[in-house]
C-alpha cells in the first residue's frame, strides 16, 4: 500500500480526536539520509494519558509512568529559559505549551509492507483495513493565504550587520538568526494544507500533529536526536543553495555546496558543538563524527548535513539528553548560550515550538525528533505562523542570507496557495 493511501486514511480514521500525531519518512520519495527513521510512517491517535502542564520534571514523571507504552510530543523552544538563565520576552501568536506529551489509543507502524494497527487500552493487534481511497481530502472551498513579513528586508540587513560586530567582537562565532511570517484571522484546513506541503516539499522527518484547536504542519528535513538500542545519533544542518534548473546546472551547485568554505566552516562549527553537546552524556571516547558535509537533495535545495552518534549508558533518559543537547545548535549558534541571549534581543517574534523538536518515543525506550522547521504552525481561526532562519558568520553576506530566508519561506508557503508580501 502507498503511504499517501495511508496518510488520507489515518487522517479521516482520526477525524474528531483532539490528539493526533503523524510522522512520516516519505521513504521512496528522495534520496535517504544516513541513519534513517526505523518506521516508513507512524502515527497514534486518541488519547489514554496526557502530560499535564510542565518543563523536564514533568515529562520524566510521565514517562517514566508510562514506560513500556507508544508515545508522543514535542519540545517548544523556549524550554532553553529551564534549562539555562534564559528568558523569552516576544509575543507568540500560536501559543503551544512548552512540552506536550500524551499516550495515544491507537497506533499505526509502517516498515515496508509491514503495517500494523495496535489498540493500547488492550495491548491487541488488528489488521490495517485498506479504503481503496488514493486522492487526498480536498477543501471545496481553499483560499489562497497571504503571509505578511514581520520585518522588512532592511530590518533584516540592519540587524544582521549588528549581529556581525557581536562576531567581529568575539562575543560568538555563529548565531541563528530568525523571522516571522505571519497571518491572522484566518482559517486553512490543516489536513489538506500538510498533505499539500508533504507533496511539495517530502521530507524525511515529515510532521503532521494536531493538539486541541492547534496544528503543527511539518517538512522538516533535519534530525534533532534519535536513540536506538545505546547509541544516539544527531544530524545537524548548516549549508544551503537552491536546486538548479536543470541536470548539469544541479550537479554544479550541488558541487559549489560541497566546496564552499564559508558553508563548510558554518557546518563544521556545529557539528563541534553538537560533539560537546553529546559528550556530556555519552559514554567515555564513544562520540563519532559518522558523516561530515554530506550534500543532500530535496525538492527545493540542497543541503549539507553532517551526522554525529556516540554510546549512552542504560540509564539515561530522555530529559538527561534534551539537558545537555536542546536547542540543537543548528538553530542557535556558538557559543550556544549567547548566541539565544542575542536571538531574544534580536529577533522580532518569540520561536515557540519553532525550532524546538517533535517526534515519539516507543515501548523499547527508543525515539526520533526532529527539528521544527520548514513548519506551519496554526491555531484555528486565529493565526499562522511561518519562519525561516539562516546562520550568520562573519563572512556572511546580508543580501543573500536574507534571500536564503525568503527561499526557504516561499518553498513552505505554497502549500498554502498564497504568497509572502
Amino acid at each position: 500500500m502507498k503511504a499517501d493511501v495511508i496518510v488520507n486514511q489515518v487522517i479521516r480514521a482520526s477525524d474528531g480526536e483532539q490528539r493526533l500525531c503523524l510522522l512520516n519518512s516519505n521513504t521512496g520519495k528522495m534520496p535517504y539520509m544516513t541513519t534513517g527513521g526505523k518506521y516508513d510512517l507512524l502515527a497514534g491517535w486518541g488519547c489514554l494519558d496526557e502530560m499535564p502542564a510542565g518543563g523536564l520534571a514533568t515529562l520524566d514523571a510521565f514517562l517514566k509512568s508510562n514506560r513500556g507504552k507508544w508515545m508522543f510530543g514535542f519540545l517548544s523552544y523556549d524550554l532553553k529559559n529551564e534549562i539555562e538563565s534564559l528568558r523569552s520576552m516576544h509575543e507568540d501568536l500560536i501559543g503551544m505549551p512548552l512540552v506536550h506529551f500524551f499516550v495515544p489509543a491507537t497506533v499505526l507502524t509502517v516498515r515496508g509492507n509491514q503495517i500494523q494497527l495496535l489498540d493500547q487500552s488492550t495491548g491487541k493487534y488488528a489488521p490495517w483495513q485498506e479504503s481503496g481511497e488514493s486522492t487526498p481530502p480536498v477543501t471545496a472551498d481553499v483560499t489562497p493565504v497571504k503571509l505578511e513579513k514581520k520585518i522588512s528586508r532592511n530590518h533584516y540587513i540592519e540587524t544582521v550587520n549588528r549581529l556581525q560586530h557581536h562576531i567581529r567582537y568575539g562575543d560568538i562565532y555563529e548565531i541563528n538568526y530568525c523571522q516571522e511570517y505571519f497571518a491572522t484571522g484566518v482559517s486553512i484546513d490543516p489536513a489538506y494544507t500538510y498533505q499539500q506541503l508533504n507533496d511539495l516539499s517530502p521530507a524525511p522527518m515529515s510532521a503532521y500533529y494536531r493538539l486541541d484547536d492547534r496544528y503543527v504542519m511539518s517538512s522538516s528535513p533535519e534530525r534533532f536526536i534519535r536513540k536506538e538500542g545505546d547509541r544516539l545519533f544527531s544530524q545537524p544542518i548548516k549549508g544551503t543553495a537552491p536546486r538548479g534548473a536543470g541536470e548539469p546546472q544541479d550537479r554544479r551547485i550541488a558541487h559549489d555546496l560541497l566546496h564552499s568554505e564559508k558553508e563548510r566552516a558554518e557546518n563544521v562549527m556545529i557539528v563541534d558543538l553538537v560533539r560537546n553537546d553529546l559528550s556530556r552524556v555519552a559514554r567515555r571516547n564513544s562520540v563519532h563524527v559518522d558523516e561530515l558535509f554530506g550534500i543532500y537533495p530535496f525538492s527545493t535545495v540542497h543541503q549539507m548535513i553532517s551526522t554525529v552518534s556516540c554510546r549512552v549508558e542504560q540509564d539515561t533518559t530522555l530529559p538527561d539528553v534534551i539537558r545537555a543537547a536542546f536547542p540543537m545548535g543548528s538553530m542557535t549558534g556558538a557559543p550556544k548560550v549567547r548566541a539565544m541571549q542575542l536571538i531574544d534581543q534580536f529577533e522580532s517574534s518569540r520561536r515557540g515550538l519553532f525550532s524546538g523538536a517533535l517526534g515519539y518515543v516507543s515501548p523499547d525506550g527508543d525515539y526520533d525528533f526532529s527539528v521544527m522547521i520548514r513548519t506551519l504552525l496554526y491555531r484555528a481561526g486565529q493565526a499562522l505562523s511561518l519562519m525561516t532562519g539562516s546562520a550568520i558568520t562573519a563572512g556572511s553576506n546580508p543580501e543573500s542570507e536574507y534571500d536564503e530566508c525568503l527561499l526557504k519561506a516561499e518553498a513552505t508557503a505554497r502549500a498554502l496557495g498564497g504568497r509572502i508580501s
